[in-house]
C-alpha cells in the first residue's frame, strides 16, 4: 500500500472553513426543528385520533 502521510487541513488550499461552519449549523437547525416536528405532529396525532 502506498503511504499517504498525514493529511493537514489547516495547511490545505481551498477549505472554507466559515463556509463549512455555516452549512454545519444550518444542518443542525434543520434536524433540530424537523425532529421537533414530526414528534408535535405524533403527539398531535395521538391526541386527536384516538
Amino acid at each position: 500500500m502506498a503511504d499517504h502521510g498525514e493529511v493537514v487541513y489547516a495547511t490545505a488550499d481551498g477549505n472554507d472553513y466559515a463556509a463549512h461552519e455555516a452549512t454545519y449549523e444550518g444542518f443542525i437547525k434543520l434536524v433540530k426543528y424537523g425532529t421537533t416536528t414530526v414528534v408535535l405532529i405524533v403527539v398531535l396525532m395521538a391526541i386527536f385520533l384516538l
